[in-house]
């Protein structure tokens, strides 16, 4: 029998290296701090559980409802103890190991470049958990900033003059994604970036911004007004003009910053020319509504309500996308989970900025599944479309300054041939 070319372990040892490859030295510090977070939550679980079962013998709680008392809660304290010491020891450890790895590093040379793959994991983990590993302090939340080139921008160093326009391209992209992913394949195998197209018919320099899309979108509306801002004072070249292209929840934060903007009188905003929208759920998506009754139909018994936590695992970033949240006044004061009518204030469309709106749908033809239930698959029609049952609160988008993509979902308005040539037409005519 000949010898194997590719023994199973050799392949596995390979796709591991492979795997590991795409890892920073300090990513593995982070994912403990998170491992240790995650076992106290569902410690946290298990002691409501095991309460709800003794209450309903009668028996007392401990300092909160959810709490066991006595030689269990004894026990559950423990297992909380623990997993605390044993977190603070494995990241004193990997604290004292990652410093000398480092060093090594930094003797050999520059640590690797992250890559798309440990880029797309990291966003999506912030989606769902971001702001948990902002107030955390955890090394895996992802800061705000404006990346030119695959590079975030630093003020002191900015690109040489010749390098760039005055007129100033921002792409923004949504829900658990980042900058990179503006890059995509068609469905007949092409590459796309509206971004590069866009650029290039329009003479612009594009400009990307990479966030933590778990926190407030109102947070990062008010650090992307402060970003564009320094923007505005350092760019090389006097910028004479501003436009915006966003992607889903990118449309929340750039109308948040647009407010902040006016709030503020920040000079940017004198450059804000045109701000387009693809697939922005502007009134809400129906998944983070369908997910608040979750919260609720898990809390309605005693035995299942401990569970209802891990429906609240999900980000303010997540929570904001219920109805479409876009400032402080529409979170501030109210308990995330709680079920309760949309209350928020119209923001309207900011004034003197040609505003455009893209909302695709998964239907050949417009009709009232298409609008109420179909939409893109993660945003109805009327959403994209700033429709609202009460007419007080509708977007007035003008109907020439507005597209319907048909037999497109939300994530193939990236890709789609129909909607990368309309941006060109409405932006470079």
């Amino acid at each position: 029998m000949p010898p194997l070319t590719n023994p199973p372990t050799i392949r596995v040892a390979a796709r591991s290296v492979a795997q590991l490859a795409h890892l920073r030295t300090n990513d593995l510090r982070a994912a403990a701090q998170l491992a240790t977070s995650a076992t106290r939550s569902v410690a946290r679980i298990a002691e409501g559980v095991n309460q709800a079962v003794w209450s309903t013998l009668g028996a007392p709680s401990g300092k909160t409802a959810m709490h066991t008392r006595g030689i269990t809660g004894l026990v559950f304290q423990s297992v909380q103890g623990i997993t605390g010491m044993v977190g603070k020891g494995v990241d004193a450890a990997l604290s004292k190991l990652l410093a000398h790895t480092e060093i090594a590093d930094n003797h050999h040379g520059t640590p690797q470049a992250d890559s798309p793959k440990r880029e797309a994991v990291l966003a999506a983990l912030n989606g769902v958990l971001g702001d948990h590993l902002a107030s955390s302090g955890n090394a895996l939340a992802t800061p705000m900033t404006l990346r030119y080139q695959g590079e975030a921008l630093r003020w002191q160093v900015m690109p040489a003059k010749s390098q760039v326009s005055g007129k100033v391209l921002l792409l923004i992209h949504g829900l658990c994604m980042n900058d990179l992913q503006w890059r995509t394949t068609s469905a007949a195998g092409n590459l796309v970036d509206h971004g590069a197209t866009l650029a290039a018919a329009m003479h612009a320099t594009p400009v990307y911004l990479r966030y933590n899309t778990g926190l407030h979108t109102s947070t990062n509306g008010q650090d992307l007004c402060q970003q564009l801002e320094q923007l505005q004072q350092h760019w090389p070249k006097r910028i004479t003009e501003l436009t915006i292209i966003v992607h889903s929840m990118g449309g929340l934060v750039a109308r948040s910053a647009v407010h902040t903007a006016q709030a503020t009188n920040a000079a940017w905003l004198k450059k804000l020319k045109s701000l387009v929208f693809l697939g922005t759920p502007h009134h809400g998506a129906p998944l983070e509504k369908a997910g608040n009754w979750v919260d609720v139909i898990l809390g309605s018994t005693p035995y299942s309500r401990p569970f209802a936590k891990l429906g609240q695992l999900r980000s303010a970033g997540i929570t904001d996308l219920r109805y479409g949240n876009t400032l402080d006044t529409h979170w501030q004061g109210q308990a995330r989970f709680d079920r309760a009518p949309d209350q928020r204030v119209l923001l309207p469309l900011p004034s003197k900025v040609a505003c455009y709106t893209v909302a695709g749908t998964t239907a050949a033809k417009r009709s009232v599944l298409a609008e109420r239930l179909v939409g893109d698959g993660l945003v109805t029609l009327r959403s994209a479309l700033g429709q609202h049952d009460d007419a007080a609160r509708s977007l007035q988008f003008d109907p020439v300054r507005t597209l319907i993509a048909y037999r497109t979902n939300h994530m193939q308005l990236l890709s789609s041939a129909a909607v990368g040539a309309q941006l060109v037409r409405w932006l470079a005519p």
